[in-house]
This record gives C-alpha cells, sequence and structure tokens, in this order.
C-alpha cells in the first residue's frame, strides 16, 4: 500500500513540476540555512571528553579585596588561581587526580634538521595532567611526580611536532632546544585535540590549534619561561607582576572526581580553606563564593558561543519557520485543488485515514527532496563559514549524525506542514465536489 501511495504522490508532483519545484526550494533553504548555524552551534557546544567530562572539574576561589572593583571588558580574575593557592590544592591532595597549569610560546631551535626556528604553543603542567585528560601517547610516557618535584627539564611533545623535529623517528631520548634551554624527550602525544581546549586561559583562542609541547610547571618557573594568558593583580608596585604573588592570578587548576560524594567532598573542603584563608588576613570575601565546576558547566560558565552565531541561529530558524508557512499555503491549494479526486476515491471506499497517509506521504516526499537540496545549500553556507577569520570556523563541519539530522529536520518539517492541508482536504464533502465531476 506505501508503494501505490509513493507512486500516486510522485505522479501528482510530477503532474505541476513548478509547484514541486517551489516547494522543494522552500525548504531546501530553510533546512540549509538552519543547518548551518546549528552545525556552528554544534562544533561550539559539544563536548570535548565525552568519555570523561563527567569526572572532571575546575575549582574557583576567591581571593579578591572587598574593594575590588572589575571593568566590564576586563577577564574575570578568579576564573584563574594564584601561585599559593594552586600550590595548596596540589599539596592537598583531595583529588582523584590534580593538575596546575598554564599556557606559553617558545622559540623552538632544531637540531637535527635544516628547519630555520620557529615558535610554538605549549603547556606548563604537572605529571597528573595526562592521566587526568587521557592523553594518549604514540611513545614514551609522561614524566612523573618526582620529576615535578626535582624540576626535571623534560619535555612531552606532540606527534605533530616530533614528526617535525625527527622525521619519521621519534624523539625519545632526544634533546629539544626550547628557548634557551634543552630538554629532554621522555614523551610523544598521539593526536589529541579536545575542541574546545576547556582547560586553557579564558582569553587563549579555545578552538585553534592544539598544545605542541609540555612541560614541567616546576621546571618553568625555575627557568623563568614566559607565560601566556591573562595576569590579573589587585596589587601596585614592584611586585604585582611576580608570578609567585599571592595577588596575582594565571594558573588554571583540574581535578578529577570520580562520583558525586567526591565532588561534595571537595567543594566542602574549598569553602573550609577560603575560610582557613580568611582567618589569616589573605582572603577578605565569605568563604561560599568557593566554587566547583563540571566541564561543561565551566564551558557554559565560559560563554563560549559568540552572540552573533546565537542570532544568526534564531534567524535562520525563523527563516525556516517562513519557509514553512509558505509550503502549508501552497501544499493547501494543490490539496484543495484536488478535491474531485479525493472525493471519487472516498465514494469508492477509501477512508479517510487512507487518504491523510496519502497525501503525507506527498509531503514526505517534498521534505526528503528538500532536504537533499538543503544538505547541499547548508555545505555551501559551512564552506562560507570557514572562510572567516574566527578561531572555529575551521571546524564548521557536517559530520554523520548532522547529516542524519538534516534529513530528518525536513521530513519533520515537511510533514508538520502537510498537517494541516491534509487534514482540510480529508474534510471536504464528498458529496459536494461529486455533483460537480
Amino acid at each position: 500500500m506505501l508503494g501505490y501511495y509513493l507512486d500516486l504522490a510522485l505522479r501528482s508532483l510530477a503532474r505541476n513540476k513548478v509547484l514541486t519545484a517551489l516547494m522543494v526550494l522552500a525548504i531546501g533553504l530553510g533546512i540549509g540555512a538552519s543547518m548551518t548555524m546549528i552545525t556552528v552551534l554544534h562544533v561550539l557546544t559539544d563536548d570535548p571528553l565525552p568519555e570523561r567530562s563527567a569526572r572532571l572539574f575546575t575549582p574557583h576561589l576567591d581571593p579578591l579585596p572587598l574593594n575590588y572593583r572589575q571593568r566590564d571588558d576586563s577577564p574575570d580574575p578568579t576564573d584563574n588561581f594564584t601561585w599559593p593557592d594552586a600550590m595548596a590544592l596540589l599539596d592537598a591532595h583531595r583529588g582523584v587526580r590534580q593538575a596546575a597549569m598554564a599556557g606559553g610560546t617558545l622559540l623552538v631551535r632544531p637540531t637535527h634538521t635544516r628547519l630555520r626556528p620557529f615558535t610554538a604553543d605549549g603547556r606548563y603542567t604537572t605529571a597528573d595532567f595526562f592521566k587526568m585528560f587521557g592523553v594518549p601517547f604514540a611513545h614514551g610516557q609522561g614524566w612523573s611526580a618526582a620529576d615535578d618535584a626535582s624540576r626535571a627539564r623534560v619535555v612531552v611533545l606532540s606527534d605533530t611536532l616530533d614528526h617535525k623535529l625527527f622525521g619519521h623517528g621519534h624523539g625519545i631520548g632526544q634533546m629539544v632546544r626550547l628557548g634557551d634551554h634543552d630538554f629532554r624527550v621522555v614523551g610523544v602525544t598521539a593526536h589529541w585535540q579536545p575542541r574546545p581546549m576547556f582547560y586553557a586561559d579564558l582569553v587563549a583562542p579555545h578552538y585553534s590549534d592544539g598544545d605542541q609541547f609540555f612541560l614541567p610547571l616546576s621546571a618553568a618557573m625555575d627557568m623563568g619561561l614566559p607565560v601566556n594568558g591573562n595576569q590579573s593583580s589587585w596589587q601596585r608596585g614592584d611586585g604585582a607582576n611576580n608570578l609567585t604573588s599571592a595577588t596575582l592570578t594565571w594558573l588554571q587548576f583540574w581535578v578529577q572526581l570520580d562520583s558525586p560524594a567526591q565532588a561534595r567532598a571537595y567543594r566542602q573542603f574549598l569553602v573550609d580553606y577560603s575560610a582557613q584563608q580568611k582567618s589569616l588576613g589573605r582572603f577578605q570575601r565569605p568563604p561560599t563564593e568557593a566554587r566547583l565546576y563540571s566541564l561543561m558547566g565551566w564551558l557554559a560558565h565560559q560563554n563560549l558561543v559568540p552572540d552573533d552565531v546565537r542570532l544568526q541561529l534564531w534567524l535562520a530558524l525563523g527563516f525556516l519557520g517562513v519557509c514553512m508557512l509558505n509550503i502549508v499555503a501552497l501544499l493547501l491549494a494543490k490539496f484543495l485543488r484536488r478535491s474531485g479526486e479525493i472525493s471519487v476515491r472516498r465514494a469508492l471506499g477509501a477512508r479517510r485515514s487512507d487518504i491523510f497517509l496519502q497525501l503525507g506521504i506527498e509531503s514526505c516526499v517534498v521534505g526528503v527532496t528538500g532536504g537533499v537540496l538543503g544538505l547541499m545549500i547548508a555545505q555551501i553556507g559551512l564552506w562560507n563559514v570557514r572562510h572567516r577569520p574566527d578561531d572555529y570556523a575551521h571546524l564548521a563541519q557536517m559530520d554523520v549524525p548532522m547529516l542524519l539530522g538534516t534529513l530528518v529536520l525536513a521530513i519533520v518539517a515537511s510533514v508538520l506542514a502537510g498537517l494541516l492541508p491534509a487534514w482540510r482536504a480529508c474534510r471536504v464533502p464528498p458529496a459536494l465536489q461529486l455533483k460537480t465531476v
């Protein structure tokens, strides 16, 4: 029966090619515009570590004085940590794993190739970083807590940087010169590039290329390596830019907590730590200002989705709504013009549900065809997005779920648009139409 209705739908659509083309074009444009922006939003809100995100948290303390006034256009200083607070949380070992970190850019001076010196972005961090975030290794491994304590000059390279420096081999055991210092390669990561880079500083590009190297934070501090990112100080004078100052926030901190009970206990630990620091005269604000964000909660707090993307999404969905209203009008006119044909079928014994199903399948055919056209339009739209200067633009690609979602959205939109016309056509009294046939 469905095959018969499909044949009727194709014959009906072929009888009026112009009207059919208008309906397919309308739904294709609406679906294409909507799926372009939905795909961009999907990229910006995707879970960067879906298998681990539920166990990853970033704590936040508030060491700011009561008289501190933040400018509207400046990052929140409490989104980062001071050196004393980050070290205190590390030494407390209240999480399953924990790591403090900061970004840095260093000059790479190749010694084994003819490459000229070039700069690379990397991360200064502590030993638990790799296991906590599940960083895969192609060769070697990360350094140990003992290396952190001894300020060992070791480095973990990304597979991209390792291949650039050492070709098809690997650099395990080799020396790499970063800045003015030599580091021994102890590990090479496999491809690992979470998008967005949730652990980076707020002012860092979250959708750019991943870190190319990883150094022990203690060694970086010992050698005075330059630090990237937001550095907020509320102290005036010569010590304002001292990285070990208790009045300068610049570090990021992440902790692994494997259960809700551990998360509640860690939240209480942060409150207790803040109360202790307040009793010592360091903190001035209420201890309850301490916060613990989950990974996805932290991304929501950062508000990574630009306002113009949200606006464009609503405009695209509004355009899809306008297209659906036009399709409703076109289908209503088309179905009512066939009242005589429908009445003859009703007189021969067809039920209203049969007519409704026949017209619904015709709407689905329009939707599927419009969905295919919408896919092509969406690809053109995403190609245009990829040529924008935004750091997330190069990620605007449709994956398989989004491709299937496009077709599903097209079918749902066309069926919804066809409900009223199909219902209205089914309600036409056959007797009135048979008199004129």
